[in-house]
């Protein structure tokens, strides 16, 4: 079992810089492909990057060339480095662990899931 504490959003204007980070818990030494969702207002959740135990990435079209997803060398904290943030960024950003071995192939699969931590950006 794995537990996700997320912390870091806030207000912004757009343009502006946010950074996110994800403590995690768990109570043995597995490997988990690691992911950011967001929801916004009205619409589902959607996966917005993932990293794999190799620190390899993939991440969404609508966040390429501005959100970099990293973890520590221990494997404890997620983060998720928001820049150039847009309006249509606004949601609830979600902390995810896939129990994979550490392997990441997509954003399905991932049923631990933290409480969230809300991004408003500004126009």
């Amino acid at each position: 079992q794995v537990q996700l504490v997320e912390s870091g959003g806030g207000s912004v204007q757009a343009g502006g810089s946010l950074r996110l980070s994800c403590v995690i818990s768990r109570a043995t030494d597995k490997k988990y492909c690691m992911a950011w969702f967001r929801q916004a207002p009205g619409k589902e959740r959607e996966g917005v990057a993932w990293i794999n135990k190799y620190n390899e990435t993939r991440y969404r079209d609508f966040v390429r060339g501005r959100f970099t997803i990293s973890q520590d060398n221990a494997g404890n904290t997620l983060y998720l480095q928001m820049n150039t943030l847009k309006p249509e960024d606004t949601g609830v950003y979600y902390c995810a662990a896939k129990d994979s071995n550490g392997y990441c192939y997509d954003f399905g699969g991932f049923i631990n899931v933290g409480q969230g931590t809300q991004v408003t950006v500004s126009s």
